[in-house]
């Protein structure tokens, strides 16, 4: 999440699309109206099927280890790029870091009685790097350490006495400082580093966590980190250099999927988290929506369609020129292993309309006018939780998705009473989770949904001025207050149908 630019439309500012491959017929429903509630006291009242989730359905949130951990300094911990960009004057809003942010290393246990409180019956958490390998290089990790190892074991046990499933995700980001010194993303060594380190980690808590995601979200830190220089490196690389780091994002995935199925038990769960961009019609008609499944695979021509499709998209090549990304075919072998799940982080909808165009659509800029949360890249376009999963599943038939990431930042304030009336936020989840639960009815394979975030939290260049948890913290005390989203996200999870 950035200062200024919301990750999709930097994604178009870069001038990279492709070309439109054969589409599946694209079937559509027509979801029934829904009706109200009627409240009463007590237990929570059944809920119309409009609203209703399948059986079992995975309700639960998402963190990341820079944005909540704190504890920089403690048990053998090393630097990150996150640690150092933060610490560099004018990089990050209020001078803000991550070295205390939700002091979750010392109170992940009040946070996790929290959660079950709440309800919640997964958690998705990511793993520091640099907490068990301090300081690795392109020749090893290193020597692992321990006491960041039994963190991780200490978390996932108390997650999982509490009920909870826990989703581990590898890298949300914060990139060991030593493999930055020698290049980061930008050295093609990095991507096997990766691999041994997520295989070791798979190893150490295969015994307890059944579902991995490699890495998170690699358009927002190959772009914004590498490409504009709005988040950690910092750097700004020219087009074919980015078009690179880009490819090492998606091979350093296809090699962590081997590592980590090479180290777990049988049965082991293996996926990731992408923002792809979640290509919406402008509306529901035969032209617009094929053209939403076209810019939906050609939008995405750096990272989640070379993993679903094998190769890159011959328009992607063709317009990138001496600019594209050196690889082989051995590469695109490792970057399309199998996954067992494809998690999609959904916030705005990037509005498709057709085109007579080569590619077939055209992407629409958001007006002046559209409404908005507080982070400013963040539009409210509910439908793109009904189409954006959708889509994905016609073109590539994941075996199983998951909504990884999908909340709001709001301007949070404390009434005289101590409570945080975030209607707005409410509105944005309850919206977003019908749109969900329409595409779910028609045979999408949603079989989870996590809420951006459980806490509010450090966030990456907006420091602490934008606040996404459904958990209020006061970063001063650090004292947590369920916001009045918390209390409907309970709600929710309780009837299993949005409240």
């Amino acid at each position: 999440m950035s200062v200024s630019f919301s990750r999709r439309t930097l994604a178009r500012l870069l001038g990279i699309s492709a070309a439109a491959a054969s589409l599946p017929k694209i079937a559509r429903a027509v979801s029934s109206p829904v009706t109200g509630l009627v409240s009463g006291s007590g237990a929570f009242p059944p809920a119309p099927d409009s609203r209703s989730f399948p059986q079992g359905f995975l309700w639960g949130s998402a963190t990341a280890s820079y944005q909540v951990e704190g504890a920089v300094h403690e048990d053998g911990r090393g630097p990150t790029i996150w640690d150092t960009f933060s610490h560099t004057p004018g990089k990050v809003a209020n001078g803000d870091t991550g070295d205390v942010a939700d002091d979750f290393y010392h109170r992940y246990p009040s946070d996790i009685a929290l959660m079950k409180e709440m309800g919640l019956k997964s958690f998705r958490f990511s793993v520091a790097w640099s907490r068990i390998f301090p300081a690795p290089t392109m020749a090893s990790n290193g020597t692992p350490n321990q006491k960041g190892i039994d963190f991780y074991k200490r978390l996932v046990d108390a997650v999982l006495e509490a009920g909870i499933a826990p989703y581990c995700t590898l890298f949300h980001w914060d990139l060991p400082q030593s493999l930055q010194d020698r290049g980061g993303w930008q050295n093609r060594q990095t991507t096997q580093v990766f691999a041994d380190y997520a295989g070791f980690v798979a190893k150490h808590l295969g015994d307890r966590v059944k579902h991995f995601m490699t890495l998170n979200e690699m358009r927002s830190f190959v772009e914004l980190g590498y490409g504009n220089g709005i988040h950690a490196p910092g750097l700004k690389l020219g087009r074919k250099d980015l078009a690179q780091v880009s490819h090492y994002a998606v091979l350093a995935h296809g090699l962590g999927v081997q590592a980590i199925r090479a180290n777990s038990p049988a049965g082991t769960q293996v996926g990731l988290a992408d923002n792809a961009t979640a290509c919406t019609p402008v509306y529901d008609s035969p032209e617009h929506v094929m053209a939403a499944h076209k810019a939906m695979r050609l939008e995405n021509a750096m990272f989640l369609s070379p993993i679903m499709d094998g190769h890159y998209d011959p328009l992607y090549l063709k317009r990138m020129g001496a600019d594209a990304p050196v690889y082989t075919p051995v590469d695109m072998q490792a970057i399309a292993a199998p996954i067992d799940f494809l998690g999609l982080n959904v916030y705005p909808a990037s509005y498709v309309r057709a085109a007579s165009n080569e590619a077939g659509y055209e992407m629409v800029p958001e007006p002046s006018t559209a409404p908005r949360m507080a982070s400013p890249w963040l539009y409210v376009g509910p439908e793109a939780l009904y189409w954006a999963p959708k889509i994905v599943d016609n073109l590539w038939h994941p075996k199983a998705i998951y909504i990884t990431e999908n909340g709001a930042s709001s301007d949070d304030r404390l009434t005289a009473d101590g409570q945080i009336l975030d209607t707005d936020r409410t509105m944005f989840l309850r919206n977003y989770l019908l749109n969900l639960q329409r595409g779910i009815a028609e045979g999408v394979p949603v079989k989870g949904y996590f809420c951006w975030s459980f806490l509010d939290n450090y966030e990456w260049a907006d420091g602490y001025g934008k606040r996404f948890g459904i958990v209020y913290v006061d970063f001063a005390t650090q004292k947590r207050t369920p916001k009045l989203s918390a209390k409907f996200y309970k709600a929710t999870i309780a009837r299993n149908s949005v409240a």
